[in-house]
């Protein structure tokens, strides 16, 4: 039973905390269009996905008008168009054409993002994800909507270095060729190990074979909330200070799951998974940062830091998973620099570095996410950083992600602003050091171990 005073607090959160609903995402299954003539796939996908998602938008703004709760994003995903494209495309081209037909959905639909312009290549590639794989540069020039994710490894089948190697120079050509907006194409393209099925949140988001026709996936985030609460707990010990957390993460989640069964019944689509995931947004309390200062850190980057991401993240799915009994996706905390100002502050001033976002990437929802780097970075250190991201998830059976932007004719101690919810960062310097002999061995890194289950 709710009672008055958990009406309130909800209130409160959602008026004073930044409390908000940060994505209903539509999952939907291109599998029944595939078709070996390309206008006809075309066709079939833009007749699909408007028929299935033509009522987002509207019921996601019901529900707000409803409840009082913010939807901030209401967005799509579908299967990943190396597998759908398969049949049809011949060239980059034929891929180029189906990123266009999601655009045009994206805006019939008036949905911000739209992604699944997807391949699955952990342990190798098929001639046409490779080709989807080089199309991603035009495609992400010729879109404003589309989002792109290549995995390349999991714990099971370990590390594609192929597809890692590619990977990098895929982003260098995609910064180049978005030049003119600083290089905002990488900002719609991550590269994933272990990359979840269900995932609402952009760019990584994909609708997986092993998932219905449709599917309603859910995003809920609060680290306004959270810090909040930290607050409270100023002095208190770690067992506190924990408790603390999980209660606030379980009332976070409730709210989730209310706006997702809502909109099930409303869309009639079944209910997938709610994602607690604490993303942040450039608004000043809406911000991981701050909730890990709030922990006692002078700085995000100060000795501590990675403990206290991992309290954080810990508590967060502990809460979740009380309060729904299908929490998924990634679900935890995530921590992209450009997105949030305290990470932004951090870096300004020499507290945050690459090497130590990469060390609490061991600890988080997901990894490197909206780092700016200099233009001129190699495109074999920028498989460096992603072999080096891809491991510590093939290892620790997480996922984790590169979302990497090497703004061209940009160096460091310069800023790059994208606008809205992608923020504005300082351009990070890294490591120059060589490692192209490295990543040119090619191949296929080995599973580890304990991916031996059966």
């Amino acid at each position: 039973m709710i009672n008055l005073f958990e009406v309130a607090e909800t209130n409160k959160m959602i008026e004073q905390e930044n409390l908000d609903v940060r994505t209903i995402t539509i999952g939907i299954s291109l599998l029944d269009c595939m078709d070996h003539d390309i206008d006809v796939l075309c066709k079939n996908i833009y007749n699909k996905i408007t028929t299935v998602a033509k009522d987002l938008v509207k019921t996601g703004e019901e529900i707000e008008k409803k409840y009082g709760i913010p939807i901030v994003n209401k967005r799509i995903s579908v299967t990943p168009i190396g597998f759908v494209g398969s049949n049809a495309c011949k060239s980059t081209k034929d891929f180029v054409k189906i990123a266009k037909t999601l655009d045009r959905c994206a805006a019939e639909l008036k949905v911000n993002f739209i992604g699944g312009y997807s391949a699955i290549v952990s342990k190798g590639m098929t001639p046409a994800e490779r080709l989807l794989i080089e199309s991603i540069p035009e495609a992400m020039k010729v879109t404003s909507n589309v989002c792109s994710s290549v995995n390349v490894g999991s714990t099971k089948t370990g590390i594609n270095m192929d597809a890692v190697k590619l990977m990098g120079e895929i982003i260098k050509e995609t910064a180049d060729l978005t030049k003119e907006n600083d290089s905002i194409g990488c900002a719609k393209l991550v590269v994933l190990c272990n990359a979840p099925d269900d995932n609402p949140f952009m760019a990584g988001a994909f609708h997986g074979v092993s998932e219905a026709d449709c599917i309603i996936n859910v995003g809920v985030s609060g680290p306004g909330v959270v810090k909040n609460a930290i607050e409270k707990c100023k002095g208190e010990d770690f067992g506190k200070l924990c408790e603390t957390i999980k209660k606030t993460a379980f009332k976070i989640t409730r709210v989730g799951q209310l706006v997702a069964q809502e909109a099930s019944k409303m869309l009639n689509i079944p209910f997938g998974i709610i994602d607690l995931s604490l993303a942040p947004t450039p608004a000043v309390g809406d911000s991981i940062a701050d909730c890990l200062e709030g922990m006692g850190l002078k700085s995000v980057g100060a000795p501590g830091t990675t403990a206290a991401l991992a309290i954080l993240n810990d508590q967060v799915k502990k809460g979740g998973v009380m309060a729904s009994s299908y929490v998924g996706g990634l679900s935890g905390a995530f921590i992209p620099v450009s997105e949030d100002q305290g990470m932004i502050n951090a870096v300004e001033n020499g507290a945050l570095t690459l090497e130590k976002l990469e060390a609490m990437t061991c600890v988080c929802s997901v990894g490197l996410d909206m780092i700016a780097i200099p233009g001129k970075t190699s495109s074999a250190t920028i498989s460096g950083i992603i072999a080096d991201e891809m491991a510590i998830g093939m290892i620790n059976q997480k996922t984790t992600a590169v979302r990497i932007i090497p703004v061209t004719e940009k160096d460091v101690g310069e800023t790059v602003e994208f606008g809205g919810l992608l923020g504005y960062a300082p351009i990070m310097p890294v490591n120059e050091f060589d490692c192209s002999e490295f990543i040119n061995r090619g191949g296929r890194i080995p599973a580890p171990i304990h991916s031996f289950k059966n």
